[in-house]
């Protein structure tokens, strides 16, 4: 080598130590800075983690929402957002570890989709003051997810899937003029359906009717408990029970061969076989969720700045194939203000 190249590498050495020493930061480590400023304005790339307790078709149309509210203000995956997704499988151990797992890769935030998982993805983000949306939880407050006002008890917030209970009792009385009791299959690890059976029980009798329960503590009970119920009642109404909904086939398969109407608390129910329902489309339940994250990704507020809010538009979902299979007319002052009437059965969940 050359003796004057050889002065020139070691006056540039020279140069890159003197900049350390002296406390500047090399060209690279500048970059990340930058990019870490930009971020806390709002104007950078994010990793968030989706974790979903179960798999079916409402929490599946959460998901699809929040993303499409995230995109609506800018944040966009491929773009500037980074996701990692993961399903529980209705398994509260499993939730636990997605949520660690989540932790350790060091996400922003922490989209969390049901009552459990919210429970789950707050009891392990808290510790480490990680923001969690939660959506689809039916019942914040007795989730011990927000206080009695509505204010968060911490860095979590989100929306709330809170069934239409009136509005659903009305609609099943003018299906079934003659029928008496309403069977409703529920999880006694899920406080959202422990929530719901308690207004459906202090609305029924406004209604002509008595609500017969059918508890599970998990997927396994699911055939027998559905069988001794279906002697018990007129027709079946759904919640939004993660474990029952997640064996939705098996139930409307066992009323369809007794000639028992089930009824839906959302559009992808009826479509894959529940007669109808007065109820909420998850689509928008998730953008809503998407446009409060957005928020607190950009640092435009904090997590526990923001009350969670409750979807209110219900509305009425129809499937005709199944009232014609039943024998049942629905009647026209409900299909006419249908938000989607079904002429078919969906056999996915999706």
């Amino acid at each position: 080598m050359k003796k004057s190249v050889k002065i020139m590498l070691l006056a540039a050495l020279a140069a890159t130590l003197t900049g350390c020493a002296s406390g500047k930061t090399p060209e690279k480590t500048q970059e990340t800075t930058s990019a870490a400023s930009a971020k806390s304005e709002g104007a950078g790339t994010y990793t968030i983690g989706i974790a979903q307790f179960a798999e079916h078709g409402s929490l599946d149309n959460c998901r699809e929402g929040f993303l499409q509210g995230l995109a609506a203000e800018g944040i966009e995956e491929g773009k500037n957002l980074t996701v990692l997704y993961e399903n529980a499988q209705a398994d509260g151990g499993t939730a636990s570890q997605i949520v660690n797992n989540f932790l350790a890769k060091k996400t922003d935030l922490i989209c969390a989709i049901a009552t459990p998982m919210a429970q789950a993805a707050y009891g392990g983000a808290k510790k480490v003051n990680v923001p969690v949306i939660f959506t689809a939880v039916t019942d914040p407050v007795a989730a011990a997810l927000a206080k009695e006002d509505g204010t968060p008890v911490g860095e979590i917030t989100g929306t709330s899937d809170k069934l239409p209970v009136e509005k659903q009792l009305e609609m099943i009385r003018k299906i079934l003029p003659d029928a008496k009791k309403i069977g409703i299959l529920y999880s006694t690890s899920e406080v959202n359906s422990e929530t719901a059976i308690k207004e459906y029980k202090a609305a029924a009798a406004n209604y002509g009717f008595e609500i017969v329960e059918g508890a599970v503590t998990s997927t396994a009970d699911i055939s027998l408990a559905t069988d001794s119920l279906l002697e018990k009642v007129d027709c079946l109404n759904n919640l939004t029970d993660n474990t029952v909904v997640s064996s939705l086939p098996l139930i409307l398969d066992k009323a369809g061969k007794k000639n028992i109407p089930v009824f839906g608390s959302e559009v992808e129910q009826v479509k894959i076989g529940c007669l109808a329902a007065m109820g909420l489309d998850y689509v928008d339940l998730g953008k809503q969720t998407g446009v409060m994250a957005a928020k607190v990704l950009k640092g435009e507020a904090k997590a526990s700045e923001l009350n969670f809010e409750v979807i209110k538009d219900a509305a009425f979902y129809g499937n005709s194939k199944v009232a014609d299979s039943l024998g049942i007319t629905l009647p026209k002052e409900l299909t006419d203000s249908a938000a989607k009437m079904f002429t078919d059965i969906s056999k996915g969940t999706k």
